[in-house]
Order: C-alpha cells, then structure tokens, then sequence
C-alpha cells in the first residue's frame, strides 16, 4: 500500500501538496494529520467533500510499503501514529520537500529550495500534462501563495511564480484566496487604517448602516481589501466601502466590504464596472471623483433591496429522506445507487429525527449491525436553517458544526437540503443567472 502524508501542523502548503501528490502517485491515500493549521478549518469544513484524505488511525500500517512524504522529510514533524514506520526495512520513502535538512532515508529525492513547496508538484502535473479543475488550482494556489507572502518574500523564486501563472490560467480563484488566507499586515497599512478611521462617515441605508473613506494614495498598494475588511470590522458598519485615488494615476480604487446578503456587492461593482463576489468586491474607475463615486454607491446601496441569493436559490430537493426504522444495510444501498453521502431521518410525523452520513456508516463495525435500525448510529443533534436564511448563514453553520449537509425546514417539515457542493456553487459565482 502507497500512502502520502506531509507534516502535522498542516497548512495550506503541506494541504497543496499532499493534494497535488495525489494527482501524481493517483494509486496512494492521502492521510492527513491530526494536528492542523487552524486557517485550514473553515477551507476543510466547506470543501471536504471534494479532497478526499484518510486519518491516520484509518490505515492499516502493516500494509503500507510505499511512503510519499511532502513538505518534509523529518521523521520528528510527522504525526506520532505515523512513527511505526520508521521500524519497517523495507519501507520505501519518497520525499517531495523545499526544506534541504531532513532525517528520512529517502530512495528517491525531490529537493529543492523553491519558496513553496507545492511549486515542485505542480511543476511535475504541468511536465506530465495531468488535468486539473479551478478548485484544485485554486487550493494548490493557496498554499503557493501562503509560503511566498503572495510572491513577495525574498525566498521566492522564477518557479513560484512560473507556477502561480500556469495556476492562473487554470481558473484558480483569486477571490476564494483573499477568503482563506491571513495577509501581513505592515506599517503602511496601519497608517492607511489610522487615516481611513479619521476621514470615516457612516451613514445609514435602507435601514443598514454603511461607512465610506476616501483617501489619496501614491502608487501601487497591496493588501488594501485587507485594510477595508478590517475598517468594516472597527467601525462596526454593515458594508463599508473605500475610496482610493491616485492622483498620479488620475484613477480610483473602490473596495467593498459586506457583511449581510442584503448589499450584494458583486451587483454593485458590477454597476461600476468591476466585479467580485456577494460580500467582497472591487471596481477600478479611471478619471472620476471620489465624491461623485460614493454618490453613485449610496444610490445604488439604496436601490438594492432583494437579498443576493435565498436558500431556495440553491438547495436540493426533492429531499431524499428514510424513517429511522429502516435497516442500515437499505440505508447502504440508497446512498449507493443515489451516490450521495447522507441524508435526513425522519419518524412517524415526517419530522426530522437525526441525520445520516458515510461517516455515521463507519460505527458498524459487525455483519448483524446491518439489520439494525438505522436510528442507531445516526447523528441526533441535528442543526437545521430556516428556509427565509441566507446561504452566508448556512456556510457559516457547515465551518461552525463541521458538517457536510444541512436540512432547509419551512412549518417544521423539510423543503430542502444544503450540501457542501450546493455551498461551492454558491461561492465559486456558479449560479445560474
């Protein structure tokens, strides 16, 4: 058995790589250690459907004759239950790793002190021309940038960003990174913060409170969406916007903020001729004033009374359901032939009792349990939403409870349900217009 593992403490490179070895040795699990970055936890918790990865007490080491280890090939950084393996002769290692010093006994070596490390892997799936989907790119771009500070630590080499722009062309997303990923923060940034917080007014909307800041910038300065998120966050506001103009330039930065559906501004930049997502956007306006700028957003903020996506937008349904008597072994078989994995379960009023997943499926552990109720290893504490929420609201429930599906309930009886995918939809911009 071929298995590929990276380094406890995962972050987005260690994830990028094990995911991009993947694509390589696509005859290996992936385990991925128990001790992660916390920034990984929201990315999982929405995506985990879609990369697939083993825990290691889920493998038989016994078994394992092949290992693939990425960003790292120090026995000490990976996970202890992995540590068995050091003990096996006959264990052959393959190492994918930008750090030159290691312990492992490698057989066969990919080292190279690229400023991250899945540049290597990616550099491998572009040589054996393996495809990959804008989600993949957009993760493996992820941890190509976290290791770089987005190309820019002095480590970073022509490779990084050789493979940052083959990333690019295959559809990575820029607007999910600027999601998951915690920028540096520098002292050039605060002193535009400090102004933006002196030049602020806040006024109130269609019954939201929206802040604005206008201010004159020299040149070329990275990281402002990551100075306007921030102002929202102390000026308390429910969008807020700001306004840079260089005046060398003789143009204008917009950067929105939203922190409710109801100011959706990827319609509001899209009017100004930019673009983004529901609670970020951006607009670059050539030759205008700042304050006929606001004008316009003010109108259209006001203007923009419908909610940017509702539940009934993007949820499956009809619900596949089961009563919490029906064996487990039937159980099985649904999911199987509908190729999902989990669903409600619902009693004698149709009311929803606890829910089902593959990984619920994972307790039964002997033959007889098949003909067992399947109420006896579903999950009890169901979090359901209210058909008239938001699909913000309902990501946020799948990070916070780290579940893959939630039931959409109208009059205590299910309409719907929300799954992971649904969510992706909603946050890649694959909406149906």
């Amino acid at each position: 058995m071929k298995i590929i593992t990276t380094h406890k403490g995962t972050d987005f490179d260690g994830l990028a790589s094990l995911f991009a070895a993947t694509l390589i040795y696509p005859d290996a699990k992936p385990v991925l250690p128990g001790n992660i970055n916390q920034n990984l936890k929201p990315f999982l918790a929405i995506h985990k459907d879609l990369f697939t990865f083993y825990a290691p007490g889920e493998i038989n080491l016994d078994l394992v004759d092949t290992l693939i280890v990425v960003d790292t090939h120090s026995w000490g950084r990976l996970d202890n239950r992995l540590a068995v393996l050091k003990e096996k002769a006959d264990l052959h290692i393959i190492a994918w790793d930008h750090h030159l010093e290691g312990d492992m006994a490698v057989s066969k070596a990919h080292i190279a002190e690229t400023g991250a490390n899945v540049t290597q892997l990616v550099q491998e799936i572009q040589a054996k021309r393996l495809l990959i989907t804008p989600i993949q790119a957009t993760l493996f771009l992820l941890g190509l940038y976290e290791d770089t500070g987005n190309l820019t630590f002095p480590s970073t080499l022509a490779q990084d960003a050789h493979a940052a722009g083959f990333l690019l062309d295959r559809k990575a997303d820029l607007n999910i990174l600027g999601t998951f990923l915690k920028q540096a923060y520098a002292r050039q940034h605060k002193d535009i913060l400090y102004d933006m917080i002196q030049k602020s007014e806040t006024i109130k909307l269609s019954g939201f409170l929206v802040s604005f800041s206008k201010l004159d910038i020299q040149g070329r300065v990275q990281n402002l969406a990551m100075v306007v998120q921030m102002y929202r966050e102390i000026v308390n506001a429910d969008a807020a916007f700001g306004i840079f103009r260089d005046l060398e330039q003789n143009k204008c930065m917009v950067i929105g903020r939203s922190g409710v559906d109801e100011i959706d501004l990827s319609l509001i930049m899209r009017s100004l001729g930019g673009g983004g997502h529901p609670g970020a956007g951006s607009a670059l306006i050539k030759a205008a004033n700042p304050d006929v700028i606001q004008e316009m957003i003010v109108e259209l903020v006001s203007g923009n009374q419908q909610s940017s996506v509702m539940l009934s937008d993007i949820m499956s349904y009809p619900v596949v359901k089961v009563h919490e008597d029906t064996p487990v072994e039937k159980v099985v078989m649904i999911l199987r032939e509908l190729g999902c994995t989990g669903m409600p379960v619902v009693d004698d009023n149709d009311a929803i009792v606890g829910v089902v997943s593959r990984r619920d499926l994972k307790k039964v552990r002997k033959s007889k349990q098949m003909s067992a109720p399947i109420k006896a290893f579903m999950t009890r504490n169901v979090v359901t939403i209210s058909h008239d929420r938001s699909a913000i609201e309902v990501a946020k429930l799948m990070i916070k409870h780290d579940i893959g599906r939630v039931p959409v309930i109208k009059d205590d009886k299910i309409i719907g349900i929300i799954t992971r995918s649904d969510v992706m939809m909603y946050f890649y911009d694959m909406i149906p217009d």
